[in-house]
């Protein structure tokens, strides 16, 4: 099944890290985007975890971020561009249960790209969240989405992915997330 089962999702946050702030051309509204996905996340009870590339050069996860994640998020250092790089990462998403796994971040054609295409080869279903995703340069953010479709992600947006958990109207957090994504 390709459509999202929420006792099965976890949400995997890559790099959202204050280096990329003036970077990112389109950072804002990736920021906003994510943060409003976690929201949704967290209102579903979907697990989340959040990764930082070389925080130490990069710095941490921005502001808007940190402010959203629920307090006992995990959050992974990591030096490998894949997620997957990180043992105890690995541990913990082997730990959920999931086996469909959300995917955000920045920057899609490395750490997105290296991440997700890790998870599909450990057998993971990756669904991009394509409006939740971005480069330095938009053509490599396009480059990198068309690769990890070629290679069996599968691709959703924020909304698409929120409403998919619930299913229906009559889930009881439906006027929740109603309201939430009216922000997207």
């Amino acid at each position: 099944m390709t459509l999202l089962q929420k006792e099965k999702c976890a949400l995997v946050v890559v790099d959202m890290q204050e280096a990329f702030r003036h970077v990112i051309p389109d950072f804002s509204k990736i920021v906003s985007q994510i943060a409003a996905l976690i929201e949704g996340c967290k209102i579903l009870k979907v697990p989340i975890l959040l990764t930082e590339q070389y925080p130490k050069g990069l710095g941490h996860t921005v502001e808007e971020i940190m402010k959203v994640i629920p307090e006992d998020c995990p959050i992974y250092e990591k030096t490998s561009f894949s997620c997957c790089g990180a043992e105890e990462f690995l541990e913990k998403l082997s730990s959920i249960g999931a086996n469909q796994i959300l995917v955000c971040g920045i920057e899609t054609h490395i750490c997105v790209s290296q991440t997700a295409h890790d998870l599909i080869e450990k057998g993971f279903q990756v669904h991009l969240i394509a409006d939740c995703v971005s480069s330095r340069y938009p053509e490599n953010k396009l480059i990198g989405i068309e690769k990890l479709k070629q290679a069996g992600a599968i691709l959703s947006s924020a909304e698409m992915a929120l409403f998919e958990m619930m299913r229906s109207s009559s889930h009881p957090c439906f006027k929740q997330i109603q309201t939430l994504v009216k922000s997207l």
